[in-house]
């Protein structure tokens, strides 16, 4: 079959990925929308410095295998795809035809396989792939291929808020780009306002208007610090830091009110300063959010199916295989380009 794989850091199509099959308590799918992923980029531009910093972790739920970023790397975690077969002693409601999507995990005899990068495991950059059954979500409503593809994104917003759990105040969610619309799609449905949004992207900035901003500020002109105290006064509120920039956690810190609760959700990928006596003096909740539980991804899906969250802004470009390697380039320019969905 086609897939679209990273190999020596250059991302190109393949036509000889041996055919997946499946095995007890697998489904077989053909892919019809995959999201391309923040993360997927990074990852092709620093998976060395990533699998490092990997290395270097304890106190995980569990270990993923090793990459061999020297071989094939298979990538695709936003998927909806089509049920074609389910394997052996499986039980299941699935049927041939269903257009489902799939909490990214594949369950093996050997333990859990992340569906992310992986030499072995297939993803949603190639025509089919094997997921687990009991992850197995059947897409309700009508719902279009390429909006379905969009709850693991949305599910990561979910999660950061839920983690915040606000209970009246307001936000400010600085960084708009997927994840930080994720944020504030999240924060609407749970009735937060006043929401300010921060970005030095026009684009971006629409976007997060969009999605349910109250408030939406270039940075340049002003800061989102000043535009709380415009709208929210000194009171206290929930900080998304959605830039994962050095530097930007400090800032948060330094500005947010007394009392407020901090959510890093942003990646940076380098060393970080923060000086602890800003968040002593003002008795500042700091804490990380990463990924999302599987009732989460699954009230995602509701939440889009149902059109609480509308993802159809983000949706710039809808491409086939062949112009996966232009995406990941294109993904590079936040004016052009938002969410760009392959369709196998």
């Amino acid at each position: 079959m086609r897939a679209a794989v990273l190999n020596s850091g250059r991302v190109f199509v393949r036509d000889d990925i041996a055919e997946p099959r499946p095995g007890a308590g697998q489904v077989l799918v053909r892919v019809k929308a995959c999201g391309i992923c923040g993360s997927d980029l990074h990852f092709a531009r620093h998976g060395a410095e990533m699998l490092a910093l990997g290395r270097q972790m304890s106190g995980l739920p569990f270990q993923a295998d090793e990459v061999d970023l020297a071989r094939d790397v298979h990538m695709g975690h936003e998927f909806a795809a089509e049920v074609l077969e389910v394997g052996p002693d499986t039980e299941t409601d699935l049927s041939p035809g269903e257009l489902v999507t799939s909490f990214p995990l594949l369950l093996a005899e050997n333990g859990p396989a992340p569906i992310v990068y992986s030499n072995t495991v297939h993803g949603g950059y190639g025509e089919r792939m094997l997921l687990s059954a009991p992850l197995v979500l059947p897409v309700p409503n009508g719902l279009p291929a390429h909006h379905a593809a969009l709850t693991e994104p949305m599910a990561v917003g979910l999660h950061a808020v839920n983690l915040a759990a606000p209970t009246g105040e307001g936000a400010v969610v600085l960084g708009c780009g997927p994840v930080g619309l994720a944020v504030i799609a999240a924060l609407r449905t749970r009735g937060v306002a006043p929401i300010v949004a921060a970005d030095f992207s026009p684009a971006r900035r629409r976007l997060a208007g969009r999605l349910g901003a109250h408030h939406v500020v270039d940075p340049a002109a002003e800061t989102g610090w000043a535009a709380w105290r415009r709208v929210g006064g000194d009171r206290r509120l929930v900080v998304f830091e959605a830039v994962g920039v050095p530097g930007v956690l400090n800032d948060v810190l330094r500005h947010a009110p007394a009392g407020s609760q901090v959510v890093v959700v942003g990646v940076c990928m380098g060393d970080d300063v923060i000086n602890p006596y800003f968040a002593v003096t003002k008795q500042l909740a700091v804490r990380f959010a990463f990924g999302y539980e599987p009732a989460e991804f699954a009230e995602s899906l509701r939440a889009i199916a149902d059109g609480d969250v509308d993802v159809a802004p983000l949706v710039t470009a809808r491409v086939g295989l062949d112009d996966v390697p232009w995406a990941f380039d294109a993904l590079g320019d936040p004016e052009e380009h938002c969410k760009i969905i392959v369709e196998p």
